[in-house]
């Protein structure tokens, strides 16, 4: 039996946990509204926020920072948890949908979307992205479950990896081979959250929120799931249809975040192990503190982006996978990362 006292005190690391999340996370939209490449003065954007009007600061705020910031709210917390969804379902620490291929399929068939349909805005080809997410996250389990039953998180990760890799190469060799093509989606396929119009947010909007929703009613199924799946199916959880569900949201959410952004590289596997570092093994919590603590850090570094290369800015993907390629070296070495 497991003292009171060490449950009260888990449950307040918790909790702790979700408001220092949801503090910083606010601190960090406000940082992100009031600084950015062209250093204004903190009352004129204050006053440009509450009272829009024609002034260089409230045409600045409304029409740039404002909708970035939303973006990098709504895609930060789909690829988080598409992330926590991912490595929970498959009980691989190391999964995550850039890793997996989710986003490279994504990318790939709005690469086919605008190169062969001439499809030119997000409500066009975000149903190339869903579809595109769903073949490549099927095609990643059967590679990697090829020959033995069943995968791995190591056949898992390798076969993601080479698939992405594929995907990534038809990718690049279509957007060259037609330079418009290319010129549509070069700063699309980098990672970046500062080209995509408040009406596009909007568009794909419903379709994260139900992803969210759909990781939301399985959480407390995922528990069960990290014990085995004879274990899970001993205790009553039906693994199926927690599967079958995990896997629609990842595809909502992986699919309209990379639709957004071109696809944001190693959020989802970074902020669910930090989170877990905190909270503990379950899943319900790490869900919650992914959903705030990602887009903390996608804004964060699209902050920095644009203050450490005023005049110009640097793509938050190109951060994110600066930051993103040691944390997977370091998960990768250690004997035993984070329990799941």
């Amino acid at each position: 039996m497991i003292p009171r006292t060490d449950v009260s005190t888990a449950l307040s690391r918790r909790l702790l946990t979700v408001l220092v999340a949801a503090i910083a996370l606010a601190a960090i939209a406000l940082t992100s509204l009031a600084i950015g490449a062209n250093p204004l003065p903190f009352a004129q954007i204050w006053q440009g926020f509450w009272h829009p009007d024609d002034s260089e600061a409230s045409v600045i705020v409304w029409t740039l920072r404002v909708p970035r910031t939303i973006v990098g709210i709504a895609t930060g917390a789909a690829f988080g948890l598409a992330g926590a969804l991912i490595q929970a379902l498959t009980r691989n620490p190391l999964a995550d949908p850039g890793i997996l291929g989710v986003n490279a399929g994504a990318g790939f068939a709005v690469t086919l979307g605008v190169g062969f349909f001439g499809l030119g805005g997000i409500t066009g080809y975000i149903w190339f992205a869903f579809l595109g997410a769903i073949i490549a996250t099927v095609l990643v389990y059967l590679i990697g479950s090829a020959g033995r039953g069943s995968a791995s998180p190591v056949t898992l990760v390798l076969a993601g990896v080479a698939l992405s890799a594929v995907l990534t190469g038809f990718s690049t060799f279509l957007s060259l081979i037609d330079e418009q093509t290319f010129r549509a989606i070069r700063s699309w396929g980098i990672g970046s959250i500062a080209r995509t119009s408040l009406e596009d947010t909007l568009a794909v909007l419903p379709f994260l929120a139900a992803g969210a929703l759909l990781a939301a009613f399985i959480s407390g199924s995922l528990n069960a799931v990290a014990l085995g799946d004879e274990l899970a199916a001993s205790l009553g959880a039906n693994l199926v249809r927690t599967r079958v569900i995990g896997v629609v949201a990842v595809t909502l959410l992986a699919g309209g975040a990379t639709a957004l952004t071109g696809g944001i590289a190693f959020i989802g596997l970074m902020v669910p192990h930090v989170v877990r570092w905190f909270t503990g093994p379950d899943q319900r919590w790490i869900l919650i503190g992914t959903f705030l603590a990602s887009p903390a850090l996608v804004l964060a570094a699209d902050v920095i982006g644009r203050v450490i290369a005023r005049p110009g800015e640097i793509e938050v993907g190109i951060l994110t996978a600066v930051v993103g390629a040691p944390v997977l070296i370091a998960l990768v070495r250690r004997r035993k990362a984070s329990g799941l």
